[in-house]
């Protein structure tokens, strides 16, 4: 995973309001994506993950900052010179009941990139269609059929085919299965999971479920407030958490033992989520942060390995975690120097 498949880099989206504010969405995130990985993205809901996604695959044109893929910036490209990145760049949506005009027929929605791109037509573009409906588990019969017609997850897997049709090398997937119930969860999670194998494809998993990050990512950014908080690969960041906010995500995790669950480290987070029109200074996660100090009301952590982490495991944190340190009896004195 040493080949740099996409770059962001310190990439800011606003929006405008009708209040003559603005919105930072995403404010100042870079991080890299490897061939070949799946790298999750994980935050609470309104953190700007969706934001960055539709950045990353210029869905969104970005207020600053650049996003490159394969070494050429993207970011600034008109649509026309878009149009065939837009084959190597695809994604699932979360909604697999919004994201199917509901008035056109399977056929027509898989077979979508092939009219575009003009690739296939006819019975060649039925029979590509076909293929992709089989390899992602569906009835090539069904062809004909309307989204109406399956079920939940059999959309998400019209949405899959779809985003495969032109074989791309990135699919940015945006909370693909938080829409569907727990046992089809796993059905699509396995199914992608098939798919990068066979096709070598690189992800992009954006989710609020830790727990389904963890199970299919390589790597974990953590984002908190328009900013990735951590970064580390997916066992690092569970066994040696580093940022208070990552920590309190993980404790809030379901635990299947009843004995465990009571005996674990419990971390209730104080406040809301600030505003994003108007957030805190310093760092951001400082007005809920169990360990917060008067610096971290001031000055902006730098994103960087702390203690004695590798440079694949960078924190943005004053007062980074140790190993085994409990956070959930920390006190707050942003009073203290």
């Amino acid at each position: 995973m040493s080949d740099v498949l996409l770059k962001v880099d310190n990439v800011r989206k606003e929006f405008p309001t009708h209040a003559k504010e603005v919105v930072k969405a995403v404010d100042g995130v870079s991080l890299e994506v490897f061939k070949g990985e799946t790298l999750g993205l994980v935050g609470e809901t309104g953190c700007g993950k969706s934001s960055l996604a539709r950045c990353m695959a210029h869905l969104y044109d970005v207020t600053s900052g650049s996003v490159s893929f394969e070494g050429t910036e993207i970011s600034a490209l008109s649509r026309r010179a878009m149009r065939p990145i837009r084959r190597e760049i695809q994604v699932i949506f979360q909604d697999p009941y919004g994201s199917l005009n509901p008035r056109r027929r399977v056929g027509s929605i898989i077979g979508d990139p092939f009219a575009i791109h003009n690739i296939a037509s006819g019975v060649a573009r039925k029979r590509k269609v076909q293929e992709l409906m089989e390899l992602v588990g569906l009835n090539p019969e069904h062809y004909n059929r309307f989204p109406a017609e399956f079920s939940g997850g059999q959309r998400q897997r019209i949405g899959v085919a779809r985003a495969l049709a032109l074989r791309p090398k990135l699919i940015i997937c945006d909370e693909p299965v938080s829409a569907l119930d727990v046992s089809i969860q796993a059905q699509i999670i396995n199914l992608l999971a098939d798919l990068q194998r066979e096709l070598d494809l690189t992800y992009v998993f954006i989710s609020h479920d830790l727990s389904v990050v963890r199970h299919v990512s390589n790597r974990i950014a953590v984002m908190y407030l328009g900013k990735i908080v951590e970064l580390a690969p997916t066992d690092e960041l569970f066994g040696q958490t580093r940022h208070p906010y990552t920590r309190a995500l993980l404790s809030a995790l379901p635990v299947a033992d009843p004995d465990t669950a009571d005996s674990r480290e419990q971390i209730i987070l104080g406040g809301d989520i600030p505003s994003a029109t108007n957030p805190p200074a310093g760092c951001r996660f400082h007005t809920r942060c169990p360990k917060a100090r008067a610096d971290c009301a001031t000055a902006e952590p730098l994103m960087i390995a702390v203690l004695d982490d590798t440079d694949n495991h960078r924190t943005a944190c004053h007062y980074p975690l140790t190993l085994g340190e409990d956070l959930s009896t920390a006190v707050p004195d942003l009073k203290a120097s």
